[in-house]
């Protein structure tokens, strides 16, 4: 029978909470644990002051392999969800720390848990594991994969050393291939779909958008309720039913630039964007432009519940000045 937090004692570790997805998953986390119950970690003190007025929060550098041990000893966490990386555009800048980061990180985190026999790991994967030889409609499960940056060099091999950790010693580690994340509650962290949770802000603001990708550029894209869903929903579903010990595709909508300009412009009429492209053109022409997530649908449930419309019209809604909001 899986274990989780909620029918045990046990807490929870967030790793990386500081940023775009730890940020909100940390929230709610606790609100489905309670706030007592998990453990807010980051590099840094949190800009988010939240983090520290709900719940507990530590000061950890995943890289420092004493400190991260001290902390799931003194906690105990029956769950450690991992998210601390150094995302595409980031990474390209300093890929030798890009690669120590998410590489050195995870296996910190992997090595801690078989220590200290945590129920449960979660690390996220990318759609940035593709190459420029993949299949780019509606990418598949299984297929190759080459990837050309830091960051999906990286989480190609953290796939495989999850799934070695589980066949070598039983640890339920589990992952999820995030597409674009987009939020209104944090920004984003250097990454290349973050011009997708920028466009929005601009258009509140009343100010016009340089986008860095062309206008045709279709990515696959998620919103962070979507994401957050689709993380707790794996780590609750029963570990028979996960197939994937590497990790999933998970898909919700694509679209390009243009597209995500005409559907805040249904809101914002004379929103104007303009188009320069830069190194992150490059990135994006790797991946993907839709996913296939059937397996994960086969096998968990999975269903998002979102799309573009649908999307804008909810971030706009909480981006609006709170007068704007009675």
């Amino acid at each position: 029978m899986q274990t989780t937090p909620s029918d045990t004692t046990g807490t929870v570790l967030v790793i990386g909470a500081c940023g775009q997805l730890g940020f909100e998953l940390t929230h709610e986390l606790r609100q489905l644990y309670g706030p007592a119950n998990v453990i807010a970690a980051d590099v840094r003190p949190p800009k988010q002051a939240e983090l520290q007025q709900e719940g507990p929060f530590e000061l950890l550098d995943v890289l420092d392999r004493d400190r991260l041990y001290a902390l799931v000893q003194q906690y105990r966490p029956k769950q450690i969800y991992h998210l601390a990386a150094l995302l595409s555009a980031t990474a390209e800048k300093d890929p030798k720390f890009g690669w120590k980061l998410n590489m050195d990180g995870l296996l910190n985190v992997l090595d801690a848990a078989v220590e200290y026999k945590v129920a449960q790991v979660y690390w996220p994967s990318s759609i940035a594991v593709f190459g420029p030889d993949t299949p780019r409609d509606h990418t598949p499960q299984l297929t190759i994969m080459n990837p050309n940056t830091v960051y999906g060099i990286s989480k190609l091999a953290g796939e495989q050393w999850c799934e070695w950790y589980h066949k070598k010693y039983g640890l339920d580690v589990r992952s999820l291939r995030y597409p674009g994340l987009i939020g209104y509650k944090s920004l984003p962290g250097g990454g290349t779909t973050d011009y997708a949770v920028d466009i929005y802000h601009k258009a509140i603001a009343g100010q016009s958008y340089e986008c860095f990708l062309k206008e045709d550029t279709y990515l696959p894209m998620m919103y962070m309720p979507d994401a957050l869903k689709a993380t707790i929903d794996l780590m609750h579903a029963p570990a028979d039913q996960i197939k994937v010990r590497s990790s999933y595709n998970l898909g919700a909508m694509s679209f390009s630039p243009a597209e995500i300009t005409a559907s805040i412009q249904r809101h914002f009429p004379d929103f104007e964007v303009t188009y320069r492209p830069d190194s992150r053109q490059q990135i994006a022409d790797s991946w993907p432009k839709s996913i296939d997530d059937s397996q994960a649908e086969r096998d968990w449930g999975w269903q998002p519940q979102y799309n573009l419309d649908k999307m804008t019209d909810d971030m706009l809604l909480h981006l609006q000045p709170e007068p704007a909001r009675a």
